[in-house]
């Protein structure tokens, strides 16, 4: 599944431009599942370039400065001309560390325009999924679980972590947030993707991750193996004839070798960012196919116990 961005989308090219181009399937020739956020994340990222009321989002464009105004019924009707499989409710995610007080209002107002959501959401070949908030007070994310799982949404997500919170707090989230969520619907960790942290959140019953994870470390020389970390800058590199992964089968493993995929970094070609890139991704979807297989034996935990100690630092 590929995570397209709403905001963006709607600021360039347009999604009635989108719309009248066949969706986002066609426009992007890709035939498999799309999901499309809901703007919601840039209200953090973008948070001085925004103005939040009870009827939604004014922001200022990042890239000419024009009034952009994305409410609940705004974020529906985008995502309906994009065209995705999987459309989020706009929900409210504060940045941390924020007062009790000020997650609670987040929560009250994302139960509230997720309601607003569902009223405005009119695809029926599109799944709305409701996103929980609460930060990791076990209450607050209670309440906001068990009031969205009224409304019985096709699916649900956990948001509001990795918004400026340690990974402890990432834990705890999930530990309070999924107990409370149906077994039988998609439940999605949004803005994870670290595979140390997938581990654990599959632990916790999450089926659903999007992460800028494998692009930005490829981008920087990272790469994941199932032995740990290549950093591909390091001079140990300039003389190593091996793939990056012997059992990987992306191309970056089967036709270059550490060596050259470091000289790529060294002279600043983009052959080293886009093939470190397709080893992540390749890494990533080969460490879920044996999660799958680990719990369908039976022996998940033991897997998972022996990964994150083979990659503790």
């Amino acid at each position: 599944m590929i995570l397209a961005n709403t905001y963006h989308l709607a600021l360039r090219p347009g999604d009635e431009t989108v719309a009248k181009l066949g969706g986002l399937h066609a426009f992007m020739s890709w035939d498999r599942p799309i999901l499309t956020d809901s703007g919601g994340f840039q209200v953090f990222s973008l948070a001085d370039r925004c103005k939040m009321s009870e009827k939604g989002v004014v922001f200022s464009s990042h890239i000419d400065g024009r009034r952009f105004d994305l409410t609940p019924e705004t974020a529906m009707s985008i995502q309906q001309n994009l065209g995705a499989d999987v459309a989020m409710c706009l929900d409210h995610c504060p940045k941390l560390p924020a007062d009790k007080k000020t997650i609670a209002e987040a929560v009250e107002r994302t139960i509230r325009w997720a309601r607003r959501c569902r009223d405005a959401h009119q695809r029926p070949d599109q799944a709305l999924f409701a996103i929980t908030q609460g930060a990791s007070h076990k209450d607050l994310r209670e309440q906001c679980a068990e009031e969205l799982v009224a409304m019985d949404f096709p699916g649900y997500a956990v948001g509001g972590v990795s918004v400026g919170e340690d990974r402890e707090h990432v834990h705890e989230a999930l530990k309070v947030s999924t107990p409370k969520l149906p077994l039988n619907k998609p439940r999605y960790l949004m803005g994870v993707g670290r595979p140390e942290d997938l581990l654990i959140a599959i632990e916790h019953g999450i089926d659903m991750f999007d992460c800028v994870w494998p692009t930005r470390n490829g981008r920087n020389a990272s790469c994941m193996t199932f032995e740990g970390t290549v950093r591909l800058r390091n001079a140990v590199h300039k003389l190593d004839p091996r793939p990056l992964e012997e059992s990987c089968p992306c191309i970056a493993c089967r036709q270059y070798s550490r060596a050259f995929l470091r000289h790529m970094f060294m002279s600043g070609e983009m052959t080293g960012p886009i093939l470190a890139t397709i080893h992540n991704l390749t890494f990533l979807q080969r460490l879920m196919e044996h999660v799958r297989f680990a719990i369908m034996e039976g022996r998940y935990l033991a897997f998972s116990r022996d990964l994150l100690a083979k990659w503790a630092p």
